[in-house]
């Protein structure tokens, strides 16, 4: 991915969204020809000339220090998400494609996968930064019957949310999902921009759905870490499941994501009926 236009995107997307009332700075009046803030605007409430703001803003962040990166991030009101996506951009810039993060196929280890199954009752599931399930447990799979219902391996859950009618079944609330997915996959491409499949990814979504491209071009990012997420299954109907999405330390670039439901709500007695559904038979 061209990690300039990336970056120049994404701090010109920020800076129209944050007015001079927002940023605590005078207004005069009169008809402004910019959206949000000007250039020489963000220069001053961080601290650096005019000339280097717009430097940066041209997507040249080759050689920029992290103090500017977090002035930078200040003056924008960058959130959490954003500002570890600037310092991932500006990386990015520094490292170059001959510097690789990690490979594009990962093996999963026997005792991640020994850790999977012994969740019985907790759907659970290995994904990598492009979103393929790599490793699931028997109830995770059963979470997500109608994508692995695809012979395509690995399934891989950006594709089934934007290209399978069936994902708008599986999540009642589709839209935020969609948000979510296309803002991890631009978190992860701020991460690894070299990664071929990834990008190949981002092409197939751009090129087969309109929807995609139009959430991929507000350069949206977030971090996954906790939440709820809501399923209306096939099966066992409506399930609202919080979810905690751990990073695993011995294998960069995976996450294990494991769901649970409020004991005694009617989500746990789904979550019980589907675990009972995929329980072996002895």
């Amino acid at each position: 991915m061209d990690t300039r236009e990336a970056a120049r995107e994404f701090l010109a997307s920020r800076r129209a969204r944050i007015t001079p009332e927002q940023a605590g700075l005078p207004t005069f009046g009169g008809t402004r020809r910019v959206a949000g803030l000007r250039r020489a605007e963000v220069a001053l409430l961080a601290g650096v000339s005019p000339d280097y703001y717009v430097r940066l803003e041209r997507g040249n962040l080759s050689g920029v220090s992290d103090s500017v990166l977090d002035a930078i991030a200040r003056a924008l009101q960058l959130d959490d998400a954003e500002r570890a996506h600037l310092h991932d951009l500006a990386r990015a810039a520094n490292t170059g494609p001959r510097v690789r993060r990690r490979t594009s196929k990962q093996p999963i280890r026997p005792g991640v996968q020994s850790l999977l199954d012994a969740m019985t009752e907790a759907p659970a599931f290995v994904r990598n930064g492009r979103l393929d399930i790599l490793a699931v447990n028997r109830l995770g799979q059963a979470l997500y019957a109608p994508a692995f219902d695809s012979p395509a391996r690995p399934v891989n859950l950006a594709r089934f949310c934007y290209l399978d009618p069936r994902a708008e079944e599986l999540y009642p609330d589709w839209d935020a999902a969609a948000h979510t997915t296309v803002a991890l996959l631009r978190t992860e491409a701020g991460r690894d921009p070299y990664d071929k499949a990834l990008t190949d990814l981002v092409g197939e979504l751009a090129t087969r759905s309109e929807d995609f491209r139009t959430r991929w071009a507000a350069h949206n990012v977030r971090l996954h870490h906790t939440g709820v997420k809501h399923f209306q299954h096939p099966v066992v109907g409506r399930l609202d499941l919080a979810f905690e999405a751990m990073p695993l330390p011995a294998d960069p670039g995976l996450t294990l994501t494991a769901y649970s439901a409020e004991p005694g709500s009617p989500s746990h007695d789904g979550l019980n009926m589907l675990a009972s559904w995929t329980a072996p038979a002895i």
